[in-house]
């Protein structure tokens, strides 16, 4: 992999994207990647400052009209104290050093805070285990989320300590350049030799009997706790399936790896559901879908249909630290009720 450029530090580049909205604030709402955590109020209010510029000169009307092709200077300024409060969480610290921190993010705890949940999220633990290591990111002194992963998904995420490896990290993620391999038990079997696949939208079959789903993907009409896939609008999504392991006489279910190449809100449960391969234990994507006892055991249906949570890890990670240009790789192992659903399953096949 090539190390992308970085803008100076405390500097954000935003380039703007074919077809785009017909004032300034909002096509940089638009092109700023989410993990810069700017909202379109503060982007207006740094439009007022004048801390957002084209080609050296200051822009300072909101409703100014832009073109694609436009790389606009976005200063975000000196830091700012962050509202949330530091708490003394325990974190599992895979690497940490001047400049970012790897944790394996145990089930049920939230990256960041929002409204019903503002305290004991992985930022609140990181700004006590930081402390004052953490510089300016965003305006704010903060740890920098440049991913996410869901509350109830376990596995490896890494945050940035500084603004500039934050910027760097952004920039590696918006070039689909960071590798990320996930697990997940789904049900059925995404095979090759499956002509329902072959005839779903955005769903073909690359050597090796690789799944790929391409698709869009935006937040759903009616229920917008959900994200759903589109015909048209949304943010396109990538991901490639591959069978690990089967189970069940029959097969009924299936470990498998996912990797993403791009890096949407609840990306592989959707599009998983979208192929017909529902996650074990997803309430919101998974549908009501329960594992036949004939199949995988008594013990291993019952145990996959209480099973609480979506069935899904991240399991590796791998990325060019945004300093040094050294390429680190991370691996987690199963989180303790993962291996037990597996084990259960294995056992039946004997």
């Amino acid at each position: 992999m090539v190390q992308p450029p970085r803008a100076p530090e405390g500097i954000l580049l935003v380039t703007i994207g074919e077809d785009p909205p017909d004032r300034l604030d909002k096509a940089l709402a638009r092109e700023v990647p989410e993990e810069a955590a700017l909202s379109r109020s503060r982007l207006m209010k740094l439009i007022a400052e004048g801390a957002v510029s084209l080609g050296g000169v200051p822009v300072t009307d909101p409703k100014a009209c832009v073109a694609e092709g436009q790389v606009y200077e976005v200063t975000l300024g000196e830091a700012a104290e962050v509202e949330a409060v530091a708490e003394d969480i325990p974190l599992s610290v895979v690497w940490e050093d001047a400049d970012l921190i790897v944790i394996d993010k145990p089930v049920g705890m939230v990256v960041h805070p929002a409204p019903g949940q503002w305290t004991g999220t992985l930022v609140n633990a990181l700004l006590h285990h930081c402390g004052e290591s953490l510089s300016g990111i965003g305006g704010e002194k903060r740890p920098g989320i440049v991913h996410r992963i869901d509350k109830d998904t376990s596995g490896l995420l890494v945050v940035a300590k500084t603004d500039r490896a934050h910027q760097g990290l952004a920039a590696q993620f918006e070039a689909h350049t960071v590798e990320r391999r996930y697990l997940a038990l789904v049900h059925g079997v995404p095979e090759a030799s499956d002509p329902r696949l072959r005839g779903i939208g955005g769903v073909s079959f690359e050597a090796g009997g690789v799944l790929k789903i391409a698709t869009q993907i935006a937040r759903h009409r009616t229920d917008r706790q959900r994200q759903a896939v589109c015909a048209a609008g949304g943010r396109h999504a990538v991901t490639r399936v591959r069978v690990l392991e089967r189970f069940g006489t029959p097969p009924a279910c299936a470990l498998v790896e996912c990797r993403l190449e791009t890096g949407r809100t609840h990306q592989i449960r959707v599009h998983m559901a979208h192929a017909g391969h529902g996650l074990i234990g997803d309430q919101t994507y998974g549908g009501k879908r329960k594992l036949s006892a004939r199949a995988v055991g008594e013990a291993a249906a019952a145990a996959a249909q209480a099973f609480p949570r979506q069935a899904l890890h991240a399991a590796s990670l791998g990325f060019l630290h945004p300093v040094s240009g050294e390429h680190l790789s991370f691996e987690s192992p199963f989180p303790p009720d993962l291996e037990a659903l597996v084990a259960l399953l294995r056992a039946h096949q004997g």
